[in-house]
C-alpha cells in the first residue's frame, strides 16, 4: 500500500512531512482534503484505528475556536464528524494512512517506526 498524507498543502506541518518523506524517499499520495474533501466514512475509519474520534480534532485552530461556545461546549463523535467534513481545517494534520496504520501528527521518529 502507497502511504497517503492528509491535509492541506499550505499547513507548514504538511510542509515538514512532506519534505521528510521526500529526503527519505518515501513514495506517497497527498491528499488535499480542501480540494479534495474527506468523508464522514473515512474519519470514521480513522477514528476506529485511533481509538479515538478526538485525536482527529483541532481544537486549537481559528476554526474550530470561532465556533459558538454553546457548539464548543457539547461536541460529541456525530457533530464533530459532521464538522470535519464540513471545515476539514478542524482536522488536526497531517493524517497518514499507510500499512503500519494512521497517524496524526507529524514526528519523525514515529514516521520512522511507521513507515519501517
Amino acid at each position: 500500500m502507497t502511504p497517503t498524507l492528509y491535509g492541506i498543502a499550505n499547513c507548514d506541518t504538511i510542509k515538514k512531512a512532506r519534505k521528510w518523506l521526500e529526503r527519505n524517499n518515501v513514495n506517497y499520495v497527498f491528499h488535499d482534503y480542501k480540494k479534495s474533501g474527506v468523508t464522514k466514512d473515512m474519519l470514521t475509519d480513522w477514528a476506529l484505528e485511533l481509538g479515538d474520534w478526538e485525536v482527529l480534532l483541532n481544537r486549537r485552530g481559528t476554526t474550530f475556536k470561532n465556533l459558538p461556545d454553546v457548539a464548543k461546549e457539547n461536541v460529541t463523535e456525530e457533530i464533530a464528524l459532521s464538522l470535519m467534513v464540513e471545515n476539514p481545517s478542524m482536522i488536526k494534520r497531517p493524517v497518514l494512512v499507510c500499512d503500519g496504520g494512521v497517524m496524526v501528527g507529524f514526528k519523525s521518529t514515529d514516521y520512522e517506526t511507521i513507515l519501517a
